[in-house]
């Protein structure tokens, strides 16, 4: 009996991707080992060559794939996009590594059950390329942003950061190596919290165990 009680509490989540699918996987493991209350049901694609797919389908995950080019409106594709994540019942819907910008809709209705993970320290480098703006910024710590997502693009409250060091000899691609070790760790963390409902999005911003969070999240170390 406690074990279907915990079944039945686990949060349903699902995941948007556009390739390879490292963060999803990564959210997946810590899901299987217990460290997020949650299950990953649903894996949706907007490209049928998304790497992920294929990862997901080996592990038994539903998987989907809506591509943004049969769609003419961004708007559209949004509508229809809405609509698949639905017959999920998410909790959670998480992008990671889905490069499409969402429009105001969407945003509005998965409000509060939406994260993404940025490769930047927000509100600096929204967008992409975020890795080769912070070499030529002459930076010397660049890192990576868990946030809710808001209809402004990757302006939503930030939940937590992870900080890397920017070293003299440094390129986009070891910045993006050393990046990713800090997503592996931070995404599953900020899961963690929505599914033990300690994460909660508010008017006033992004709340961890009823404390408002700053602009940089809850670490910024």
């Amino acid at each position: 009996m406690p074990d279907q009680q915990n079944a039945q509490q686990k949060k349903r989540i699902v995941a948007l991707i556009s390739g390879s699918g490292t963060n999803m996987m990564a959210l997946h493991r810590a899901c299987e080992a217990g460290y997020i209350n949650g299950e990953l049901v649903g894996v949706i694609a907007n490209k049928e060559s998304a790497g992920g797919l294929a990862k997901a389908e080996a592990e038994g995950i539903s998987t989907a794939v809506l591509s943004h080019k049969d769609f003419a409106e961004r708007e559209t594709y949004d509508v229809q996009l809405q609509a698949l994540i639905e017959t999920y019942q998410p909790d959670l819907i998480v992008l990671a590594g889905f490069m499409r910008i969402l429009t105001q809709p969407i945003t509005q209705h998965f409000a509060g059950r939406m994260l993404n993970i940025h490769p930047s320290l927000l509100p600096k480098y929204k967008g992409i390329n975020t890795h080769q703006r912070a070499l030529d910024a002459g930076d010397t710590e660049h890192g990576v942003s868990v946030h809710f997502v808001t209809e402004e693009l990757d302006g939503g409250p930030v939940v937590l950061q992870a900080k890397i060091p920017v070293f003299e000899d440094d390129t986009a691609a070891d910045l993006q190596e050393r990046i990713h070790e800090q997503e592996y760790r931070i995404y599953p963390l900020v899961c963690q919290w929505f599914c033990a409902d300690r994460l909660r999005l508010t008017a006033q911003g992004a709340m961890l165990d009823g404390e408002l969070l700053g602009s940089q999240g809850y670490a910024t170390d």
